[in-house]
């Protein structure tokens, strides 16, 4: 079905799904509560590791990325159990490859976080 709204109208409507999505990983995805609660422990951090604007988007946007490789994931997950519950190969492989992109967000984050935070204490 195509959007009847535009310009200001269709922001709006677009920041609303967008909230409701937000809201709906909060209250139904606990990973994603992890990581907010991680983002949010962390990213006052980046001020103090971060010694150029460059090393602190690093900072801040690696943690973002985690997030939304995360909800990405969590809707992949929800629309694979909306088809039902049996198991099917491509489902399971599906669901796998999700959760391997947030390993992979994590991972990033972790060495992004680590190389510059070896660089603030011994460089």
């Amino acid at each position: 079905m195509k959007s009847r709204h535009t310009g200001l109208t269709h922001l709006k409507h677009s920041a609303r799904y967008s909230l409701k999505g937000l809201k709906a990983a909060w209250s139904n995805e606990e990973a994603f509560r992890q990581e907010i609660v991680l983002c949010a422990l962390l990213l006052p951090f980046a001020w103090w590791i971060g010694d150029s604007h460059v090393e602190w988007l690093l900072l801040v946007g690696s943690t973002l990325i985690v997030l939304m490789v995360e909800l990405l994931n969590s809707a992949v997950e929800s629309a694979i159990d909306r088809i039902g519950p049996e198991f099917h190969e491509l489902s399971g492989r599906a669901k796998d490859m999700g959760s391997a992109a947030v390993m992979i967000s994590l991972i990033f984050a972790g060495l992004t976080w680590g190389t510059l935070l070896y660089n603030k204490l011994f460089g």
